[in-house]
């Protein structure tokens, strides 16, 4: 009796867009022969919701409610390159005391980013070790947000054109620093449990190599750069905000694989609380008025028996025009190089208002780093990256 001759052809499988692992409303079609992966091609747009446009048909101060619907874990950095771009392009002197607010606020932001990250990461490469204690200290930070914004993860609203909404509530500070002094033993805790583990070094050491050569002619940025040997941060790069005024150094690895991102994540966090330490002990003083810039004289005003006199506040009016020009203002944010690149025609609308996430692009290299690697590693490889589907799809 001879032997069953079969005959195997590659197998197309279908994963998302309503999976758990896909991290959004994202969808793979797979290659398969056995359980290696031939091709892949993603499927995106799902969440799409036109936020390009909205913004052209809004005013800035109207718009900074919609930017948390971009990378809604990260809310306070769409909020910052929003009011970034049109400071740049009117040239607003933003004070002091607002500057160092907005640093703070961006790095807890960042540490929140990256503990919502690592949880489902790390349960994604086979174990939920990590994903309620990483939640616990989210929810400490969410708290301080909504002690000073009134929210906790989206809509905080916080961020305006020239400072500020309001000022640190009493107590915020010091709830701040207690926090600061809370989170390092809890990342060492962290890195004990996984980083020496030998099941999750398997599962992520050489899974998803990103070489320094294919970082940069793929224009990925953020931690997955910093994990292939390029040390480009653009808080280091752009010198926005206050970030020259601190000791901090940027994090990064030459490995470029999926254990390397959780490397420069990880610290990437303690560089975040080192930031937001010195930053509170630096915090200018100054009274409530110092925390927006003073309003832009827009021409010669009118005297006040005029018929065409109005009255002109101290501040920025919600609905001052944006001057003539074009400009691209980017901030780093915990998924990469956040951009907008923005038109304005001495309207209180922009001409044009692009975004430019970093998930998206990062998001263009899967499969490249997926091919030739098992079905398990997809999941793996796919969590490295960070997606954020609202990000993506804008």
């Amino acid at each position: 009796m001879g032997w069953i001759e079969t005959k195997t052809e590659p197998m197309v499988i279908n994963i998302g867009p309503h999976h758990p692992a896909m991290h959004g409303c994202f969808r793979i079609i797979v290659t398969l022969d056995g359980e290696d992966v031939i091709d892949c091609e993603p499927v995106i747009g799902y969440l799409h919701r036109g936020m390009e446009k909205i913004a052209e048909n809004r005013t800035t101060t109207m718009f900074i409610p919609y930017t948390s619907r971009w990378d809604y874990y990260g809310g306070m950095f769409n909020e910052a390159v929003t009011v970034n771009a049109v400071e740049k392009l009117a040239q607003i002197e933003v004070p002091k005391r607002a500057r160092y607010i907005r640093m703070i606020m961006l790095e807890l932001t960042r540490i929140v980013n990256h503990l919502l990250w690592l949880g489902p990461f790390v349960g994604d490469v086979g174990t939920q070790a990590l994903f309620f204690p990483t939640m616990r200290d989210r929810e400490l930070i969410l708290d301080l947000f909504e002690a000073v914004t009134g929210y906790r993860m989206i809509n905080h609203n916080y961020f305006r054109v020239g400072g500020v909404a309001a000022d640190l509530p009493y107590g915020w500070i010091d709830k701040c620093t207690d926090l600061c002094s809370y989170l390092p033993p809890t990342l060492n805790e962290y890195e004990r449990l996984m980083t020496d583990n030998p099941i999750f070094r398997r599962r992520t050491e050489g899974i998803g190599v990103l070489t320094r050569e294919a970082a940069i002619n793929w224009g990925v940025t953020g931690p997955m750069l910093r994990a292939s040997g390029v040390k480009w941060d653009l808080r280091k790069v752009d010198h926005y905000e206050c970030y020259d005024e601190l000791d901090w150094e940027v994090q990064w690895e030459t490995a470029g694989d999926c254990f390397a991102r959780y490397a420069v994540r990880l610290r990437e966090m303690r560089e975040s609380i080192k930031i937001i330490q010195q930053a509170l002990r630096a915090l200018p003083g100054g009274a409530y008025e110092t925390l927006e810039a003073k309003r832009i004289e827009s021409g010669p005003k009118s005297e006040w028996n005029r018929f065409d006199y109005q009255f002109i506040a101290k501040k920025i009016a919600p609905t001052f025009k944006i001057p003539k020009g074009e400009h691209y203002v980017r901030v780093e944010s915990g998924r990469g190089e956040l951009g907008i690149f923005i038109i304005g025609d001495d309207n209180v609308f922009p001409w044009r208002w692009k975004i430019r996430p970093g998930d998206y692009n990062n998001l263009q290299l899967l499969p490249e780093l997926i091919r030739g690697r098992k079905v398990a590693d997809i999941f793996v490889v796919l969590a490295s990256i960070d997606l954020v589907m609202g990000s993506v799809d804008r």
